[in-house]
């Protein structure tokens, strides 16, 4: 079998461009994703994180929580797992986060759904072919209570003309 001609196979390009994201657009993030005690035990072992709070159920329990609580770093990174497709799997600088607020505590079993909006499009200054989006987060639990806000921006590229033109 001869080399493959990585030339011959198409692009798919999966994600939004800059112009996808207008003010004001709202984008309801696919299934969600439960939490387990497993996931929670993992994250909070592997980034140190040795709070009793989040591993330890009869601490939790003595401070009127029915379970660990789950860590809130990992509720973050879940609930920008949710939104990536949407917002950012295009790829782009990830340019930070702001204004995270973390309104209940979620605990094994709680399944997380999230949506966004877009609160900000703006062309780059330095960067012709890019924007910077502002988008505007919430993931509720499955009792449709707001559990983590928060605002994130990437730099997202713009649609290119086709070669030729």
């Amino acid at each position: 079998m001869g080399e493959p001609d990585f030339d011959s196979f198409p692009v798919v390009v999966h994600g939004h461009q800059f112009e996808d994201f207008p003010e004001g657009r709202e984008f309801a993030h696919h299934w969600g994703r439960t939490i387990t005690a497993g996931d929670n035990a993992l994250f909070s072992t592997a980034t140190c994180n040795w709070n009793p709070m989040h591993l330890n159920a009869e601490f939790a329990k003595a401070h009127s929580h029915p379970d660990v609580v789950v860590n809130p770093m990992l509720v973050l990174c879940t609930v920008v797992g949710l939104s990536v497709e949407d917002l950012s799997e295009i790829g782009g600088p990830f340019l930070g986060m702001e204004n995270v607020r973390f309104h209940r505590p979620v605990y094994p079993g709680d399944t997380l759904t999230a949506s966004s909006k877009v609160v900000e499009a703006r062309e780059s200054k330095t960067r012709p072919h890019t924007g910077i989006v502002t988008w505007h987060t919430e993931a509720h639990n499955q009792h449709g209570e707001l559990v983590v806000d928060y605002q994130r921006t990437n730099l997202v590229a713009k649609r290119r003309p086709p070669k030729g033109d």
